[in-house]
């Protein structure tokens, strides 16, 4: 064998020993870190054969996400995806049981494609929603969505709200730079007006702390860290009571069904191929009680009357089953402090009347918003201009979010009877200009399913109903007190709507190239 030859075997023997020799020490240094981690009590990355623990993804942290909902889990999944490493921390990862956030609207539907999280409906029987079916006083109309121009799988689509979140969050720590961790967090960790992470307890009860450039807090509806990050003006004007029916068809097949009861409206919708929610809604923040009967006693008596009859017997059904369930409305406008280093969404941000199922649209929404922002950032360590820069996220949401919040609050109060006869005047001219199809109907359905959510839009229908009721009244003859009660019907329906613009903000929401956060260039790395 020549010289070269031997050469060349060295070669070859030196780069095996080298690559040996590391592998080695990069094994020793691992199972050192993994030590560490253990004793320490680490962090649980939750997969679908259980927890397994991650010690290379403890090192470093780019977001912290409190709660894992549907804005919590879709968030991790979206900047996961762009190479954040993400510690989402969760109260409890068991599967939700919740009597709202079961109808994601076609708009939703869509951002829910746009995030790479529409098979997050698959495999839990979902079903397909394409409208509404409206009652009033025994007459009904139906609402479609204007899906024409969408592709075919484009529809609403309602479903169990469990099931959709843990699907959610099996999308999210599939990825390996998502860690998900069962724990309780206790207060923000502020440093001269920085958020630096969060501190928490862990499921072994262990004192935690865990930190980030971003804190992004979405804990939902009972947020107990929101105060530190905005001026929560929480209204509660209603609560749902929910039922299950079972052996039943509704009406009109996959759509929901919104009946303009007294006192105010009741929904149905299917859930499963087998269930329908039934959501009661009764004004204001009392119930009957569940527990002595009053509740029972309530609904066969004052609910059930005004129940379609195809739905009477599985509703009465429902109730002697017993399991009836209760759930505070809320709803709250978006009234931030920008934060170095730390961003609210979903429920915890911003809440709206749940009577439209806008709830989810606006979460996905404003995730697309966040990730757009977020993508040209390679370092989010600068604090400060990343909150100059994050304000912008505050105005261009502003558009979608205020015109499903402004909807669903308007809606609700022309939705529930009153012995006022102007409003009266606009609950009946609503249900009739719906009925009238073409784009008295289409405008409207195309706002509350999120497909074309314009704040410009909103008003000129919802203007279009009161002047539609005043001509309803001034037809053939306009007799002083028709002119009276058309007047209060203008002037109560701007009543209605003006406070909840005024409330979202009318230049955010009309003119939001006004605002000087509009046109906020990335800070430079």
């Amino acid at each position: 064998m020549g010289f070269d030859e031997y050469n060349l075997l060295g070669v070859i023997a030196f780069l095996v020993g080298f690559v040996f020799l590391y592998g080695y020490r990069g094994k020793k240094k691992s199972s050192s870190a993994n030590s560490m981690e253990m004793k320490s009590g680490g962090f649980v990355k939750i997969t679908s054969n259980g927890a397994i623990y991650r010690p290379e993804m403890a090192r470093s942290t780019d977001v912290i996400i409190v709660g894992a909902g549907v804005a919590g889990a879709a968030l991790a999944y979206t900047l996961g995806k762009d190479g954040r490493r993400v510690h989402v921390i969760e109260r409890d990862l068991n599967e939700p049981d919740r009597i709202v956030g079961e109808l994601l609207q076609p708009g939703g539907y869509l951002k829910l494609i746009e995030l790479g999280l529409e098979d997050c409906v698959k495999e839990i029987d979902a079903q397909r929603v394409f409208g509404y079916a409206l009652y009033k006083d025994g007459r009904s109309t139906k609402l479609t969505y204007p899906l024409e121009n969408f592709r075919s799988d484009v529809a609403g689509r309602s479903f169990h709200n469990g099931r959709f979140i843990q699907r959610m969050r099996e999308k999210a720590s599939s990825l390996p730079n998502v860690r998900l961790e069962q724990g309780t967090v206790t207060s923000l960790l502020e440093e001269k007006g920085t958020i630096k992470g969060v501190q928490y307890k862990n499921k072994a009860g262990e004192e935690m702390a865990s930190h980030a450039p971003l804190t992004i807090v979405c804990d939902g509806c009972f947020s107990n860290l929101r105060r530190s990050l905005c001026k929560p003006k929480v209204e509660i004007p209603s609560c749902f009571v929910g039922l299950v029916l079972e052996n039943c068809d509704l009406p009109f097949a996959n759509h929901g069904h919104v009946i303009l009861a007294d006192p105010s409206p009741i929904l149905f919708y299917p859930i499963s191929g087998t269930e329908i929610r039934c959501l009661v809604d009764v004004p204001g923040q009392k119930v009957p009680s569940v527990a002595n009967g009053e509740m029972a006693n309530y609904l066969k008596t004052v609910v059930a009357p005004q129940i379609p009859p195809e739905l009477h017997a599985a509703f009465i059904a429902a109730i002697d089953k017993g399991s009836i369930r209760t759930m505070t409305n809320r709803s709250m406008p978006a009234a931030p402090f920008p934060t170095p280093g730390a961003l609210l969404m979903g429920d915890a941000f911003n809440m709206r009347h749940p009577l439209t199922g806008g709830g989810m649209t606006v979460a996905l929404s404003d995730i697309v918003v966040l990730r757009d922002l977020l993508r040209p950032l390679h370092d989010l360590r600068d604090s400060s201009a990343l909150c100059k820069y994050l304000e912008s996220f505050y105005t261009l949401r502003k558009p979608v979010a205020s015109t499903i919040n402004t909807l669903a609050g308007a809606l609700y109060k022309v939705f529930c009877a009153s012995p006022d006869p102007a409003r009266k005047e606009m609950r009946e001219a609503c249900f009739d200009y719906l009925s009238l199809g073409g784009i008295c109907s289409n405008g409207p359905v195309a706002l509350l399913s999120g497909l074309n959510p314009r704040p410009l839009s909103l008003v000129l229908h919802f203007f279009a109903v009161a002047i539609y009721g005043v001509g309803r009244l001034l037809i053939p003859f306009p007799s002083p007190r028709r002119m009276w009660i058309g007047a209060r019907l203008i002037s109560g329906a701007s009543g209605i709507i003006f406070p909840i613009i005024k409330a979202e903000g009318v230049r955010q929401m009309f003119f939001p190239v006004t605002v000087p956060a509009y046109y906020r260039v990335p800070p430079v790395n």
